[in-house]
């Protein structure tokens, strides 16, 4: 008997399924949502019936791409802080910030129409998205280098604007700046 909960998934199962995240996660960010579903398929090494068993419609691929986004962004923060010093754990995360919202950039239009339906596929994202840029700042802000009267949720409003505004990978020394810019300020005063 089960209890309703999913079966975990078979180790090759779920290597392919992160294959196809991966892939579908390059492909949607070249050629956006509209990309056919066998490419991505062929870029995953899978076959399509693999791809649909996983992911009945492409509504449902997007959304777990997106979701895999953030959660890959989110565990970041601790690893990079386990390498580096916060200060630069903090710039290095930023930039894979600015690596997911171009990637989202290209799905916005699907992500709208997921959402359109009633679905939340942005559910807990940006609860998530503050938890690592606290994690960030708090150790940023124990080693001193930081400034302490900036809180998770400004700068997480600062990174959400830069996106806004330079989200296009034609628009990434822009970003760039900014993001310099705006850790610059965080930077005791002296």
């Amino acid at each position: 008997m089960t209890d309703g909960a999913p079966r975990p998934l078979r180790a090759d199962a779920r290597r392919n399924r992160e294959k196809i995240l991966t892939a579908a996660a390059r492909v949607f960010g070249e050629q956006g949502p509209d990309a056919h579903l066998e490419r991505i398929a062929k870029e995953a090494g899978v076959g399509s019936a693999t791809l649909y068993r996983n992911f009945p419609t492409r509504e449902a691929l997007i959304e777990a791409v997106y979701r895999n986004e953030v959660v890959q962004l989110c565990e970041a923060a601790p690893a990079l802080l386990a390498r580096h010093p916060p200060e630069r754990a903090l710039r290095a995360w930023t930039r894979l910030f600015l690596d997911y919202v171009t990637a989202k950039y290209g799905m916005i239009d699907a992500l709208r129409a997921i959402a359109a339906t009633g679905a939340n596929p942005y559910g807990g994202s940006r609860e998530m998205i503050r938890n690592a840029v606290a994690t960030l700042m708090d150790a940023c802000a124990a080693a001193g280098v930081i400034r302490t009267d900036i809180r998770p949720t400004d700068l997480a409003a600062a990174l959400e604007g830069i996106a806004l505004t330079s989200a296009g990978a034609e628009h990434r020394q822009q970003a760039e700046r900014l993001l310099d810019l705006t850790l610059d300020g965080l930077r005791p005063q002296r």
